[in-house]
């Protein structure tokens, strides 16, 4: 009997476009052809318009056929395209790939390529190697090395990772904790799912390593309530890691413990701000406190807490692994390093992207995206999530780093990019950013828990026609008092969408342009 080994995503993606029930035919044709097959399923490389993207194992490598639906799997065995033939969906070796051999994959090289919950392949494709080395040097040294990689942090303040480490490190207390904020809630991104479901044994090692350098006993993961998959995953991965030793008791040596637990939100947006998580974690309502003190000084339950998104830790694997030097050869001028750029919306090729620091949005969007998905022009493009601010297609050129966006009066937030075509009415996206920022917010300050819902008000009666110069004028000056007096950030960048779409989209803030969109 032949044998036939298959490698098929069980990303939240690839299953939401019919990745199991591929599987099953690949089985029932496996039986009929008479094959001896096995499936191993992977997370996803992040070329979402190929997937289900099936991989194949050959003696020249794995070969990728994408994207495959249940009905074209007949035809792959019948063609002989799985033992080395042509067929329409055959995409070659994936690692050949354009859209691969472009990136500088660090935090992402194992995804789509390992078993997500097998810790041989963990191991074989370099896991463990970064905290292997940490436990080999002094807490103090992990730190530097952190600090000289000059990672900043992925969520969207870009706080320098070294300078929180040393804090906290630094920070005298009977009990530390670390926290990893996986709240992954603005729209457009997808990064921390992919690890999740494809690669968790690397954020489980990224926080051990946190807590070795700080002094952590207990660490927790917060995830967000609709990522099932990776919430299941992550479950499991974090047993196989206790039961292998790397987390739980004596994990850092003989009386050295570190436990490690998974909490599930409930879906609140301000649960990504790392007070109101620590409010949640704390079993009470999810208020932002404000600061001082900060969280690396008194956190949860009061005691020093390192708090780092996702990507923040799954960089820091191959940060101790390479050394912070390595890290920091990446990128440009103050951003080091990689960054996942995660490319979505009206899109040809949307998808996950790790790219060093300094590549321009031109390249990402149309390089690697394409263009539009409806082959008009682009028009806007939003970075940094529902609270970041709009660019225009002229505006293409600026460099993905945090200092260039700035500038640019735009923030990387969680590297989320989205595009939108010439059919965009801007006024409705600063409407609906205004809506959103009233839902989502707290209700602890004022600026924020009123302002949002006033503002909203204002934009409608701007494109109904009523006294636009005084109403737009009042808009204004209401951003200013959110952007100014908001207790926590998000009260604070609502206005970033909002002003960013008046100001540079001015025509359709017009009743004229509303009343032509009706007729």
């Amino acid at each position: 009997m032949t044998a036939l080994t298959v490698y098929i995503p069980c990303d939240a993606a690839a299953l939401s476009l019919g990745a199991d029930r591929v599987a099953d035919a690949f089985r029932r044709e496996a039986l009929a052809h008479g094959v001896s097959l096995e499936i191993k399923r992977t997370g996803s490389h992040g070329m979402f318009w190929l997937e289900p993207l099936v991989e194949v194992a050959t003696p020249q490598g794995r070969v990728g056929f994408g994207p495959v639906r249940p009905e074209d799997v007949a035809g792959l065995f019948d063609s002989g395209a799985l033992a080395g033939g042509d067929h329409r969906l055959r995409l070659g070796p994936v690692a050949d790939m354009v859209w691969m051999q472009q990136q500088q994959r660090l935090s992402f090289a194992r995804c789509g390529v390992v078993d997500p919950l097998s810790l041989d392949d963990y191991a074989a494709h370099d896991g463990f190697k970064g905290l292997r080395r940490a436990l080999q040097i002094s807490p103090a040294e992990v730190v530097e090395e952190v600090r000289a990689s000059g990672l900043r942090g992925r969520g969207g303040a870009g706080f320098p990772t070294g300078i929180k480490w040393k804090t906290v490190h630094d920070a005298a207390s009977d009990r530390k904790y670390v926290i990893c904020n996986a709240d992954e809630g603005d729209s457009g991104t997808f990064a921390d799912r992919m690890i999740f479901e494809g690669d968790p044994f690397m954020l489980i090692e990224g926080m051990a390593i946190g807590a070795y350098a700080v002094g952590a006993s207990k660490g927790f993961i917060y995830l967000r309530s609709e990522y099932p998959h990776a919430a299941k995953t992550m479950a499991r991965a974090m047993e196989l890691a206790e039961q292998a030793g790397w987390i739980g008791d004596d994990a850092f040596g003989p009386g050295k413990h570190f436990h490690l637990e998974q909490r599930i939100g409930a879906g609140a947006y301000i649960c990504g701000e790392e007070t109101a998580l620590i409010e949640s974690l704390e079993g009470k309502r999810a208020l932002v406190r404000a600061k001082p003190p900060i969280p690396a000084l008194h956190g949860l339950f009061g005691r020093p807490t390192l708090v780092n998104n996702v990507l923040s830790f799954a960089a820091i694997p191959f940060i101790l692994a390479e050394g912070g030097q390595a890290y920091a050869d990446f990128g440009s001028g103050k951003s080091r390093g990689t960054l996942p750029v995660q490319l979505g919306g009206n899109v040809k090729r949307g998808g996950l992207i790790e790219l060093a620091f300094g590549i321009t949005l031109r390249e990402i969007v149309e390089g690697f995206g394409g263009g539009t998905a409806s082959g008009r022009p682009i028009r806007a493009i939003q970075i940094g999530g529902p609270l970041g601010a709009y660019i225009t297609e002229s505006q293409l050129d600026l460099q993905m780093d945090y200092e260039e966006l700035a500038t640019n009066g735009a923030m990387l937030g969680h590297g989320g990019i989205v595009v939108f075509d010439d059919s965009v009415d801007m006024a409705k996206m600063a409407r609906f950013a205004l809506r959103f920022g009233a839902d989502e917010s707290c209700g602890k300050c004022t600026p924020c828990r009123i302002g949002a819902t006033r503002g909203g008000e204002l934009v409608e009666r701007i494109v109904a026609g009523e006294r636009i110069p005084q109403n737009i004028a009042l808009l204004r000056d209401l951003c200013d008092v959110m952007a100014a007096g908001s207790l926590c950030a998000h009260g604070g960048l609502i206005p970033n969408p909002v002003l960013s779409a008046l100001n540079r989209f001015p025509e359709d803030f017009s009743p004229v342009a509303h009343k032509t969109a009706a007729e």
